[in-house]
């Protein structure tokens, strides 16, 4: 509603100022298609600028303190905008017109300036010494995600329940993981990284969930492991981190990193499987009982077909008997159909 106001005010600043030229003493010497042309530039001036300002979505600090501070910048730009025009806008004596040029500038940066304050009040924080404003309300903090928890696709789910307020950040080396990882010889790999890009793409295109993809602005090393790089980045930001990586969960508790382990949060929540479920699986191993097969799911579950060692190298269906689950990992025990 207050871009409403803010955009109905602008527009009648705008003919208000076109009224006041009409009313000036160069106007009433000029000719008669002047005025005419003066009306039109101060009609388009404001739809043009409201028209670009609304094609720009996904746009939410105080209102009050967002316009004041949209005000004073505007007006300090314009300060400068016109020192900058002034070695090269000709005599004003000369062109009466021009002395309206200021008061236009300064109407269209105030705008923008508050529109875009306005707009993005959840991004940032306004730093004064001593002091800092910043919105006291849960979710403020971006949420880092690493690769084990896109790679797991439970993320995705969740975020469009809506348990996430918060935008989603990845780290820009977790999306090169997670390529190179696709474009791997190896068959698990290949598998694991495309789901992560798959993910990826699916929190990418809703409109519910605000994903960035982000490249750390410093790192301590330039060899550090990918549990620090992922740590440093959520302290650069402010952020906390959600994984299903046991290490890097231990990483930020030691660093002091706010860390949420999405295997702890299945603990407390309905497993996604339950006896009876038929699910399709490649064995790729022996298991260590007799007659055991090991295969995994695309999301790296491990599964454990009791009887399913002569199918090892195949894809079967199974039946789940019973499902554990860790802060490790989710480990499914089944028999072939």
């Amino acid at each position: 509603m207050h871009l409403v106001v803010l955009r109905s005010i602008f527009a009648m600043v705008s003919v208000g100022i076109a009224v006041i030229m009409f009313n000036s003493e160069p106007m009433k010497a000029a000719d008669e298609w002047v005025p005419w042309a003066v009306l039109g530039v101060m009609v388009i001036i404001p739809v043009t600028v409201i028209g670009l300002d609304s094609s720009i979505k996904s746009k939410n600090l105080s209102v009050i303190t967002a316009v004041y501070f949209g005000m004073i910048v505007g007006l300090f730009l314009t300060y400068v905008t016109m020192l900058a025009l002034a070695p090269i806008l000709p005599s004003m004596s000369r062109y009466p017109l021009l002395t309206w040029l200021q008061p236009i500038v300064g109407m269209v940066l105030c705008y923008i300036c508050t529109s875009l304050l306005l707009q993005t009040m959840d991004d940032f924080r306004f730093l004064i010494p001593y002091v800092e404003f910043a919105r006291d309300v849960k979710g403020m903090r971006p949420v880092v995600l690493d690769s084990s928890v896109i790679v797991d696709g439970r993320v995705a789910e969740l975020a469009e329940a809506g348990i996430f307020d918060s935008r989603f950040v990845v780290p820009s080396f977790v999306v090169d993981d997670l390529q190179e990882a696709a474009d791997s010889t190896d068959r698990q790999r290949r598998a694991r990284g495309r789901r992560g890009l798959d993910v990826l793409e699916k929190l990418r295109g809703s409109e519910s969930i605000d994903l960035e993809i982000v490249a750390p602005v410093h790192e301590s090393a330039p060899a550090a492991s990918h549990e620090s790089r992922v740590v440093e980045l959520a302290k650069q930001l402010s952020g906390r981190i959600v994984t299903t990586d046991v290490n890097l969960v231990k990483v930020a508790k030691v660093r002091s990193v706010v860390v949420i382990n999405l295997n702890d949060v299945a603990v407390a929540i309905k497993s996604s499987f339950v006896s009876g479920d038929s699910v399709l699986v490649r064995l790729v191993r022996a298991g260590e009982e007799q007659g055991q097969g090991v295969g995994y799911l695309d999301d790296g579950t491990m599964v454990v077909v009791e009887g399913g060692r002569e199918h090892v190298g195949h894809n079967i269906s199974v039946n789940v008997t019973k499902t554990l689950q860790t802060s490790a990992g989710r480990l499914v025990f089944a028999r072939p159909e």
